[in-house]
């Protein structure tokens, strides 16, 4: 699994013009799903969202996490994190899980983030999306685990 994680003061996701998901301060993770990834790769990753120290504490240090801060998650599925641009002008994505494997693999993992106490919005799984976002600070790291 690969999450590219944003810290936002704000973020939405509209699809056809009308938003589906937003939040205010917090997280948008953008996430690709391997064909091999399991539900300990999931869990490891709701967890190191919830419990990532990026956000500022009183001194300006990161310090506090996205459960510290109560903030939300926006979280979007985007397979092209997968793509592998080493060969030829177009990216492959066979390295990506097949639609329907993600699909679950997606809907699974929001419902771990939830599980982690985390208010959770989502884009549309394989809908054309518009990602809005005010990036703070700005923060963005990249997330990878892999299935043993």
């Amino acid at each position: 699994m690969r999450v590219v994680l944003q810290r936002v003061s704000e973020a939405r996701v509209r699809v056809d013009g009308r938003a589906v998901g937003e939040i205010g301060p917090g997280l948008l993770l953008l996430c690709a799903f391997a064909p091999a990834d399991d539900e300990a790769v999931l869990r490891w990753m709701a967890a190191k969202c919830a419990d990532l120290r990026v956000f500022t504490d009183d001194v300006g240090k990161m310090n506090r996490s996205l459960r510290d801060t109560g903030g939300g998650v926006l979280a979007v599925s985007q397979f092209t994190l997968y793509g592998d641009c080493r060969k030829g002008r177009r990216p492959s994505f066979v390295h990506s899980a097949p639609p329907e494997r993600a699909a679950a693999l997606y809907e699974r993992f929001l419902a771990l983030l939830r599980e982690e106490g985390l208010p959770v919005a989502s884009g549309v799984f394989q809908a054309m999306m518009a990602v809005e976002l005010i990036n703070d600070g700005p923060v963005t790291l990249i997330l990878e685990r892999e299935a043993p």
